[in-house]
């Protein structure tokens, strides 16, 4: 077997239980490890943490990604791929999985894009943190090896998790790895990497069960599917999924779509959106700031106006002054609040 003084590898960390142990796993046979954090745009923990008012005495919220890094004393290399990602989510060449999640093509281009990272920093070798049979799609056993070949990453990617329960790779035939120390975890189940966890000493990390993008999100899929739909074509930029990410979303015509802020925090985020769209409040009365995208006609605006009167403080009033502004029109409209009974449930996307 071949032999190496010093031996390093660049693994992917989501900062998730499972990448954290696979790093551990390699740093204690002495793998000097860095690792990649990808940004697609869809990273739920990213932006709800922001957005939303945190409960009294809620910690801050954090990265899990940088958070690992410092707990494990690695180097984290942060890339943005989001422009990159585009193609993926509209056109995924292998489907999607749950929802709107293209989970195999997200995984290959990933690879693929650590992989190209890897030989820049003159690493020895990739690893992630998958755990054979855990996710419905790119974790099967008939995938794995046909993300590699796809990714141009054959017998070069290590997944100490499972390898035992995989082919051997290149570290491990070199010996730069020791197969014995890794692991063969399979399932769906969480315990063993708890426990594996308890071990290591590693207590401070997110909900082994918990989601990290948005794209596996039922909610956050059909507001993406309902763009889609009123454009006729799968497209986004980076303002399309952040909108999507914020507010009540009510669509009652095919014509337009109407945002509601839910707090404050929320309203000041929609406020950086204004630019080309509508947007009304409530004069004089705490609600939110609504804004109004698609091609409405005045009766649809005024549609809209009744609706920021009744999520608002004066959706007891017979009469709200609502402010508009939008397309280099600004007027006042004084509108009745819209009932509840008339705003029917197909109106949420």
């Amino acid at each position: 077997m071949e032999t190496k003084k010093s031996v390093t590898a660049l693994g992917l960390l989501s900062g998730g239980l499972d990448s954290l142990l696979a790093v551990r796993l390699l740093q204690e046979q002495g793998i000097r490890v860095e690792c990649v954090h990808f940004y697609t745009g869809f990273c739920i923990q990213g932006h709800t943490g922001a957005l939303r008012n945190a409960e009294p005495g809620a910690a801050p919220p954090r990265h899990d990604a940088l958070h690992a890094a410092q707990v494990l004393g690695i180097k984290l290399h942060l890339v943005d791929i989001a422009e990159d990602y585009v193609r993926i989510v509209t056109n995924p060449k292998h489907g999607y999985g749950a929802n709107l999640n293209p989970c195999l093509d997200c995984k290959i281009f990933m690879v693929a894009k650590a992989w190209a990272l890897k030989a820049q920093l003159g690493f020895d070798f990739l690893f992630t943190g998958e755990v054979l049979g855990q996710r419905p799609m790119s974790q099967r056993r008939e995938n794995l090896p046909h993300i590699e070949r796809e990714a141009g990453v054959e017998g070069w990617l290590l997944r100490p998790l499972c390898a035992t329960r995989l082919k051997p790779t290149e570290p491990e035939k070199r010996g730069w790895v020791d197969r014995t120390q890794l692991k063969g975890f399979t399932g769906r189940g969480r315990k063993p990497q708890m426990a594996m966890a308890e071990q290591f000493e590693l207590r401070d990390y997110p909900s082994p069960s918990g989601g990290c993008c948005f794209l596996t999100d039922v909610n956050y899929a059909r507001k993406l599917q309902d763009l889609w739909n009123f454009r006729g074509e799968r497209a986004y930029d980076m303002a399309d999924i952040l909108l999507l990410k914020a507010g009540r979303h009510l669509r009652p015509t095919p014509r337009f779509k109407v945002i509601i802020g839910r707090d404050e925090t929320e309203n000041f985020f929609l406020a950086g959106f204004r630019a080309g769209r509508w947007a009304m409040q409530a004069v004089d009365l705490a609600g939110p700031l609504v804004l109004v995208e698609g091609h409405p006609d005045e009766a649809d605006l005024t549609l809209a106006c009744r609706l920021t009167a009744r999520f608002g403080q004066g959706r007891d009033k017979a009469e709200v002054q609502v402010a508009l502004e939008g397309h280099g029109r600004q007027e006042i409209r004084l509108v009745a609040p819209l009932p509840p009974h008339e705003i029917p449930p197909e109106w949420y996307i």
